[in-house]
């Protein structure tokens, strides 16, 4: 563990990883980061696994032989292939969820993106992930569409562990939170234990930059200039203080003395994009108490390498923040517009790569099937 990421934790950040193959299992790679990084969870996304999945390496053919013998569908397949990989990187991880009473030790499986929109569809999804992981330590990703909040609500009040995504606005974290509650008192009404549900909220970063980076600069001004690479952190920091509000309200502590855990604020999309900035920023500035930074490796490494912790640098800066976004609405920067955009955006990206990989799959179990004959 270097010095740098040992601050990170010593500072009450738990420390993720945003990647996770089947390859990366098998390697013991993803143990020895656990070891030897700090890495104490995992998260994953569509296009994190049509990455491993559609890649060069034969480590999920033995798989897609026998899904295709047995004649099954493609989206079953993949369920069956990215479950397969949640579940042996839980067991991995298991050692720190024991240690950490639950709180850490977790990894993330997402419902398919094509249900961004649709309550009943995300619930249903959401129940069979977390029967067919079959781990305490898995988190069930539920993205934070205007259809995801009354199913993140639901899920919680069943008892079930939640990793709310694609965040991006002020206002959505806000209900993201308002529907965490909600799910905690139904669960407590129907008698589970509180204190066994875990949930993040993963707050999107790198990508406010880049879209408002680019609107900055089509306005090309001084002004314009000096608000670069600040939108995104500025963001962050806002919705710290929204996690500080709602976590010190009575609300909150109605449930907490029932033996409820707040929901972590989660910075994903922390690797950054532009080179132009220094490559551990989404990381060394967010640094918060109760916080997850879940980052890809090339992140990771960097922040081992040469990034410098310097404390909490979120509280105390929440007025500054306020003021980077006001610069932003008077150069004619709607908030509101990026914001949504990057929502309909996210969820479009995931539903591609969900694509990609269907295709994917699809193809590969044609040719087995070819090769070795079929059920059917």
């Amino acid at each position: 563990m270097t010095d740098a990421l040992k601050r990170l934790s010593d500072e009450g950040v738990a420390i993720w990883l945003d990647d996770l193959s089947r390859t990366r299992l098998t390697s013991g790679n993803l143990a020895d980061l656990v070891r030897e990084k700090h890495v104490v969870g995992v998260t994953t996304n569509p296009t994190i696994f049509q990455k491993a999945i559609g890649g060069s390496s034969d480590a999920y053919d033995q798989q897609l032989r026998d899904l295709a013998v047995r004649g099954v569908t493609v989206d079953e397949a993949v369920r069956m292939m990215t479950a397969a990989d949640v579940r042996e990187a839980a067991d991995v991880l298991r050692p720190v969820y024991d240690a950490s009473n639950g709180r850490d030790g977790r990894v993330s499986i997402e419902v398919d993106p094509r249900l961004a929109h649709h309550t009943e569809a995300t619930i249903a999804e959401a129940r069979q992930l977390a029967w067919l992981v079959d781990r305490p330590n898995t988190l069930i990703k539920i993205p934070a569409t205007k259809a995801g909040l009354p199913a993140i609500a639901t899920v919680i009040g069943e008892g079930i562990s939640v990793n709310v995504t694609l965040i991006f606005s002020l206002e959505r974290y806000r209900g993201v939170m308002d529907a965490f509650l909600t799910g905690l008192e139904r669960a407590q009404a129907a008698g589970h234990d509180l204190s066994q549900i875990e949930s993040v909220a993963s707050f999107f970063v790198s990508r406010v930059d880049t879209e408002i980076d680019k609107r900055l600069d089509k306005i090309d001004s001084d002004a314009a200039r000096a608000a670069k690479g600040k939108a995104a952190v500025a963001n962050a920091r806002l919705a710290y203080e929204a996690y500080e509000a709602v976590f010190s309200s009575d609300r909150w502590k109605a449930l907490q003395a029932a033996g409820a855990k707040p929901q972590r604020p989660l910075w994903a999309s922390t690797g950054v994009k532009d080179p132009a900035y220094d490559d551990t920023m989404y990381v060394v500035e967010l640094v918060a108490p109760g916080t997850v930074n879940t980052m890809p490796e090339a992140t990771l490494d960097a922040v081992a390498d040469h990034g410098v912790v310097r404390g909490d640098t979120v509280k105390g800066s929440y007025a500054e923040a306020k003021a980077e976004l006001d610069a932003l609405a008077a150069l004619g920067i709607s908030y509101d517009d990026v914001v949504q955009l990057l929502e309909d955006e996210g969820v479009e990206k995931f539903e591609a790569s969900w694509k990609e990989l269907l295709d994917t799959v699809s193809a590969s179990l044609q040719k087995f099937t070819v090769k070795g004959g079929s059920a059917k």
